[in-house]
């Protein structure tokens, strides 16, 4: 496969492209692409590429054109998770999204998922602890989601966490693969495991 001018790329490497360079979660870098490459939504539609798809897409991507930060970068990423995590530990973290997956650069943001019988809990408890976070969701909007932005020294700039609320019950859930035998989440222990491995 060859990255070629956006003229020519397949939906699929176009979307990788702005997963890396805009930081855009796969979702939205399906729509961008699927519109830049049909003239805005005019006349055809494109048939958006899966997860797995794009997922192979955006590593090589990273291995043609960052090979020589983005580990670097991931690494700072997933020691900033770590740190998190130890702080939310009684929530019962999980690692999610590119940061897990390792596909994450500089621009990507954390997916902390969390698992409590009541949302409210864990914004008391970020209450308590004085961090400036935001909220939304909830009840019939969706997942309750905090977020906020921690200064990650190694990146030498703040990244945004978003943290997702699940019920407790959740978690046994949490860990199951994808098509390939892969997980779409860690939870601390298993980010311990990674960061002592590579």
């Amino acid at each position: 496969m060859m990255f070629m001018d956006d003229d020519d790329l397949p939906l699929a490497h176009h979307a990788a492209r702005l997963v890396v360079e805009e930081g855009l979660e796969y979702a939205e870098a399906k729509r961008k692409a699927a519109r830049q490459l049909t003239g805005g939504g005019r006349g055809r539609r494109a048939e958006l590429p899966s997860d797995d798809v794009l997922e192979d897409a955006v590593r090589e991507y990273l291995a043609i054109f960052a090979a020589d930060t983005q580990p670097g970068e991931l690494r700072a990423l997933r020691e900033l998770a770590q740190r998190w995590m130890q702080r939310v530990s009684e929530f019962r973290p999980h690692l999610g999204g590119a940061v897990w997956r390792g596909t994450a650069t500089r621009l990507s943001s954390l997916r902390i998922d969390l698992y409590c019988d009541e949302p409210k809990m864990v914004e008391i408890a970020f209450l308590n602890q004085g961090w400036d976070f935001d909220s939304r969701g909830g009840e019939r909007e969706g997942p309750f989601v905090l977020t906020l932005a921690a200064p990650c020294r190694a990146l030498g700039e703040s990244v945004t966490l978003h943290f997702i609320v699940h019920d407790a019950d959740a978690v046994r859930g949490a860990l199951q693969p994808d098509a390939r035998g892969q997980s779409w989440r860690g939870d601390l222990p298993a980010l311990n495991r990674l960061l002592a491995s590579t």
